[in-house]
This record gives structure tokens, sequence and C-alpha cells, in this order.
């Protein structure tokens, strides 16, 4: 039996005022996609390094750079119409990324992605570039940087290799104050590394074994020492976040766990996974997609014979993995005969008011009951 699937495309916004790094980011993103397709909607896609790569064809505004990655480039009243473009099945994207001009308001591109009918998207994040040199005097020229920050799920501090350790620290404590909740990580050149942002795509055998050579292939290997290719572990990418792990075969609390997704800690900027709420449904899994504060749920049928879990991804920066974990196993429901049933139900209510439906094409997860990122919980 083959569950259904929810095809929906994570969106990324990324912002940041003229010069914080974020097109840099993006570069870095392109070149070390891993095979991911991503698609690139930008407002002036002049510093994007197409001249490393062979344009391989254009209609109108929009760029092919090579194995499904999509450059676009539009005014935010083009938006819908880009999208409704970059999510039809033939375009076999995996994530995109929105670069909002340096003078943009992410929050409005925010606020159009949560309300966009388009069941093919979620909402994959506001990612806010700050350059860590110019900090202070960015503040000065354009204060609304402030709001900006508040309103972002996660923060990159670039350029930190251009300020010493203290005032390091130092910004990263006033960035932290002005961002809340968000995650807050430090890179060099823009260089993140792009599962905190996207889940690597999985792609069947016979795609790796017979391809054209990507510009990616290229690209690594006129690499002279690597940093321009594929980062290694040398780069030590994963050393701002964590990534904590839980599986329990016991079945979740509705109540007890909405209370610990309401009150979760700040830096936790990603949560991805499946959740069993036993006596609450018996007849589904509920797959859970979360970025920054949001929040959706998607049910769908336990497939004949699959175990039921609740198996959870949570990663951020600066968190306490082991109080995470401590939580969510605090909200493992008590023995299934002491429950009350009209109790349950009204506990699924707090879940259902986060539930998104699902869209009718079906998908195939993996055996390990893994989600990849078209398929995965809903707009959030």
């Amino acid at each position: 039996m083959t569950p259904p699937r929810t095809p929906q495309i994570p969106v990324v916004v990324l912002a940041g005022f003229l010069g914080s790094g974020k097109t840099t980011l993006l570069n870095h993103l392109l070149r070390n996609r891993a095979g991911t397709r991503i698609g690139v909607i930008v407002n002036d896609f002049g510093a994007i390094e197409i001249d490393a790569m062979t344009v391989s064809g254009q209609v109108g505004s929009t760029v092919s750079l090579g194995n499904g990655c999509l450059c676009c480039a539009v005014d935010a009243s083009e938006l819908d119409t880009f999208l409704e473009t970059l999510t039809r099945p033939s375009a076999r994207l995996d994530v995109i990324v929105i670069e909002a001009s340096g003078l943009a308001e992410p929050q409005e591109l925010v606020r159009m992605l949560l309300a966009s009918d388009n069941p093919h998207i979620l909402y994959g994040g506001l990612v806010e570039v700050v350059d860590a040199a110019e900090f202070g005097r960015t503040r000065q020229r354009h204060p609304e940087i402030d709001r900006h920050l508040a309103v972002a799920d996660l923060v990159v501090l670039n350029k930190t290799d251009r300020v010493g350790e203290a005032e390091r620290e130092r910004l990263r404590a006033a960035v932290a104050e002005l961002s809340g909740p968000a995650a807050v990580i430090s890179a060099v050149h823009g260089r993140i590394d792009p599962e905190l942002l996207f889940d690597p795509a999985l792609r069947p055998d016979h795609e790796d074994k017979v391809r054209q050579l990507t510009f990616e292939d290229l690209l690594r290997e006129e690499a002279p020492d690597g940093h321009e290719g594929h980062e290694g572990h040398d780069d030590h990418l994963h050393a701002s976040y964590e990534s904590v792990d839980f599986t329990s075969d016991i079945p979740m609390d509705p109540r007890r766990f909405m209370e610990f997704l309401d009150s979760r800690p700040d830096g936790l900027y990603r949560i991805k996974g499946f959740a069993d709420f036993g006596a609450g449904d018996r007849d589904n899994t509920y797959a859970l997609h979360a970025v920054g504060r949001f929040l959706r749920f998607v049910p769908r049928p336990w497939a004949r014979g699959e175990q039921r879990l609740t198996q959870l991804v949570m990663i951020g920066a600066g968190i306490d993995a082991a109080a995470l974990s401590a939580g969510l196993a605090a909200c493992r429901a008590d023995e299934p005969g002491r429950a009350d049933a009209a109790d349950v139900e009204r506990a699924m209510w707090g879940v259902l008011r986060y539930v998104q439906e699902q869209a009718p094409e079906p998908e195939v997860f993996d055996a390990h009951g893994t989600a990849d990122p078209r398929r995965a919980a809903a707009e959030a």
C-alpha cells in the first residue's frame, strides 16, 4: 500500500541588506546542493554566478542553471505567477529560494507566501543575512533592520572572520536580542550547511548513474582548494547548529505535545517528522512541519504493517539537546487503559487547529518513513 502524499515544495525567503552576503550564500547553496533541484526567484540575478555556469536555456525572465535549477527575475506582483510555474511537476524542483532585494520588506514576501492559494508550496522560513563587520552602521542607515530581524526564523551572522572574537560574541548577543526566538548562526563567506534550509533530495539510483555532467560537478573539479566546490567536513559547516533525533514507540499525548511545541525554546529553527497520537487518532499518523514559530500537521493513513512510531528531527542553534529529548519523552501518553476517551478527543483539537488537508497525488515513503522535501508536512 502506498500512502498518499502532499507534494509540497518548501519556499525559503533569503533576505538581508545590500552587502550582507545573501547572494554569496545563495551561490554557496547552488554549488553545494548535492543533487537537490533548486528554483531561484530574485529581483536581480546579475550578481549570481551565472557566468560560472553555461546557461543552458532562457525563456523570458527564466534562466536554467542546469540540472533543474532555475532563476527567475520578478517583481513582487509576479510572485504567484512564477511560483505556479516553478511548482509544476515538469520543473521537478525540490526547493525554491526567493532572494529578496536588498531594500525589500521580507515580511511582505512571507505574508504573500502564507496567503498564497498555491497548494504545492509550504513555507520554508525567512533567513536574514547580517554583515557582522557593518552591523552597527547598517542599523544607523537602515533602522528597519530591527523589524526584519524580529520576524526572521533564522539569522545568519555573516563575515564573522572580519571581527574579533569578543566583538563577534557581542554582535551575536545583540542580534539574538533583536531576533527573539530565531536561531542565530555564524558564517564566513555565506557558507552554511544546506541541510539547515532543506533536506537533501533522494533520487532513484538510475538518475545518479545515467545523467549529464552537471555544473556542480564542473565547479567541484575546477576548485583548486576545495573551497569553491562541495564543502567537506574540514569546513565544519555543521558546527554552528545541532540536530536532535527523537523516536518513540509509545504514542504522544496530544495535549502535552502541543504544550511542548507552543513553548519550544529559542534557537529551535526546524522540526520535521511524524507523530503518533495513539487513541487520539488510531487511523492516521501526523506529518509535522515547523519553521520558526510556524507549525502545520498533515494526517495520512497508516500503511498496512507500518510500525507505529513517533519520529522527529529538531534542528537549531544554541539549543539544549538533552532538555529537548527529555521534554519530548515527557509528552508520551499514559497507559491506554487510563486514558479518558472524551478527554483525548478534546486534546486532539489542539492538533487539529494546525492541520492542513492533503493534496491528492500519491507519494512513496522510504522504509524508514522519512519524508523528502516535497512530501512532508504542510504549509507553515
